[in-house]
């Protein structure tokens, strides 16, 4: 068995007989004489982005943090390595509480509803006079519980719903003062 070799054979009427290397390439020809081509306001458009270079770090900067919002991590990236524990659930500081509170004055507490707000003003007998401060501004009256016929010499209870700090002030001032409440 003969291999026949790899390079062209010629088309004329002779079968299979090849042709010499080279002889196949076409005629040389020369790429004619032109004038160089010049683009116009390369220049300019360069100066301008260095002009306007916060506007382009700005959208450099847009572009990369979309870029990475899109890329974001995914599911299959947190499953890699060891595997997470329960992740720890964070409880959030209570921002209101409910805080019981006697006011001196029970008629005045009879005047008040749910939803009411009201400023608490503790009042306080000094040897040179009384002295009077606002302990809790725009609290939300929560209850109202009923009176009790023997309690209504030493005031009346309602329940406030204010900031956990205010409440520590309501109970200190409570317990060294005579409290009153004024609608808002």
């Amino acid at each position: 068995m003969s291999v026949a070799p790899s390079f062209p054979f010629s088309t004329s009427s002779s079968p299979a007989v090849p042709l010499p290397p080279g002889t196949d390439a076409p005629a040389i020809c020369e790429v004619p004489h032109f004038a160089p081509v010049r683009v116009r306001g390369g220049r300019y458009r360069l100066r301008r982005l260095v002009r306007h270079r916060r506007r382009a770090v700005a959208a450099g900067l847009a572009v990369t943090a979309a870029a990475l919002v899109a890329a974001g991590p995914r599911e299959a990236d947190r499953t890699r390595g060891h595997p997470v524990a329960e992740p720890v659930r964070q409880h959030r500081a209570v921002e209101r509480v409910s805080a019981p509170v006697r006011i001196a004055d029970g008629a005045t507490v009879r005047l008040l509803r749910p939803g009411d707000r009201v400023d608490v003003i503790a009042a306080q007998e000094t040897a040179t006079g009384g002295d009077a401060r606002v302990v809790a501004r725009g609290a939300r009256v929560t209850k109202v519980p009923e009176p009790l016929d023997a309690a209504l010499e030493s005031g009346a209870l309602v329940v406030l719903s204010v900031p956990r700090g205010t409440a520590a002030r309501l109970a200190g001032a409570g317990a060294t003062a005579r409290l009153a409440v004024t609608l808002c």
